[in-house]
């Protein structure tokens, strides 16, 4: 059994852990035996939670295992004014129905890592203190900081430079994130080092109000199934964590080999160096197994990995197809794949046909303007991606 020293040397330095601020000082409250208040937040921008924000939500349920309470705050407040971490524009404001919509999910999303017990877990809202916050008090918040603090961010130096407006309410957002932290009493705050200006913040606003500083504990940020940039819910590059078993064993099979080790580290309890096969695509075989496995269960995972070596390794048909029923005796092959949820939107079908990714009854078509009808494609399976597949039935 692992002492309390190394228990709390596992907390702060693997899982993906890349910095801790106020190291010294959580080291001590920790090895005090203190329970901690524990805070993450994500604004509901999307409806799905992903593998990048897993990690931090998987480090969140060590704090658990120890004790502590850790406080899921969900943005709704700041979603109204849009995170500029990393933006080269002003984000569109999301209405409140968007928002709301997409909170809702969160909390289900986020249960399938952390522990449930009240005493072990609180799901908090930003809008229960910004939207009783009156003009004057916030007015108050505003002049405990400078302008110049921050218009230092990256961001918005590079706006200037090149131009491009700064929207007078994307200031305000540090100062809300900070904010958040006082209200929570937060001891720590798990968050990735694009967070890490807004965060500091936090324990700015907690000295201003007398409370101790919040520890920051800095996750490293995953990159996507892209490779490239980091896994994003706006860069169409992510594995959601409620996607069907079949959608996250096929796009971490996606990822290019150079991602493996990382994904291996930040999204499972695997050691790369043993579960590391001859053969790039069995260790990725490996690894799409064990993500499906904790979200979904092994059975799923078995079946997941099936259903990939049938349809993608041996470019077999599954052995169910969803039908689709149509009452028109025609339909454009755009408007098809959404309506069979294998595309977003029109755009997104069109993007995916062009980009040659879509095929009906074995034919690859890249005309966006393709249109189905009863006499030649009745009963024709449409597939879109190397996953997705659908029957299409003409009434």
């Amino acid at each position: 059994m692992k002492s309390n020293k190394e228990k709390i040397k596992k907390l702060l330095s693997e899982g993906g852990v890349e910095e801790v601020i106020g190291r010294k000082e959580l080291e001590k409250k920790l090895s005090l035996g203190k329970k901690l208040i524990v805070k993450f937040g994500a604004d509901p921008t999307r409806p799905d939670l992903h593998l990048g924000h897993a990690v931090a939500l998987r480090k969140m349920r060590e704090f658990q295992d120890l004790g502590h309470k850790v406080v899921f705050l969900i943005g709704d407040a700041t979603s109204k004014v849009g995170d500029p971490t990393g933006q080269d524009k002003t984000r569109p404001m999301m209405s409140d129905a968007q928002i709301k919509k997409n909170a809702a999910t969160y909390v289900k999303q986020a249960s399938k890592i952390l522990k449930t017990d009240k005493n072990l877990l609180e799901i908090k809202y930003n809008s229960q203190w910004f939207s009783r916050m009156s003009f004057y008090e916030f007015l108050r918040l505003m002049t405990m900081t400078t302008a110049a603090r921050i218009l230092e961010r990256d961001m918005f130096q590079r706006r200037m430079k090149s131009g491009r407006d700064i929207g007078l309410h994307e200031l305000v957002y540090p100062i809300m994130q900070g904010y958040d932290s006082v209200k929570l009493k937060a001891d720590v705050v798990l968050l990735g080092s694009d967070q890490k200006f807004n965060e500091l913040f936090g324990r700015h606003y907690q000295q201003k109000f007398g409370q101790d500083p919040q520890c920051m504990v800095i996750i490293k940020i995953m990159v996507g199934t892209d490779g490239k940039e980091k896994m994003s819910k706006s860069l169409d590059n992510y594995v959601g964590i409620t996607e069907s078993a079949d959608q996250i064993y096929g796009k971490i099979m996606s990822i290019p080999d150079t991602a493996m080790k990382e994904y291996f580290e930040l999204a499972t309890d695997l050691d790369y160096r043993k579960a590391r096969k001859s053969n790039p695509r069995d260790t990725k075989m490996r690894l799409a197994y064990e993500i499906v496995k904790i979200y979904h269960g092994e059975k799923e995972a078995k079946k997941a990995q099936d259903y990939f070596v049938k349809t993608v390794q041996k470019k077999e048909l599954p052995d169910k197809i969803k039908s689709i029923k149509i009452a028109s005796t025609r339909i454009k092959l755009t408007e098809f794949i959404v309506k069979a949820r294998m595309a977003t939107s029109i755009g997104d079908a069109r993007r995916k046909i062009e980009q040659g990714g879509v095929s009906v009854d074995g034919e690859k078509i890249i005309d966006y303007k393709f249109e189905l009808n009863k006499k030649d494609y009745n009963n024709k399976v449409i597939k879109v991606g190397k996953l997705h597949f659908s029957k299409i039935i003409f009434k």
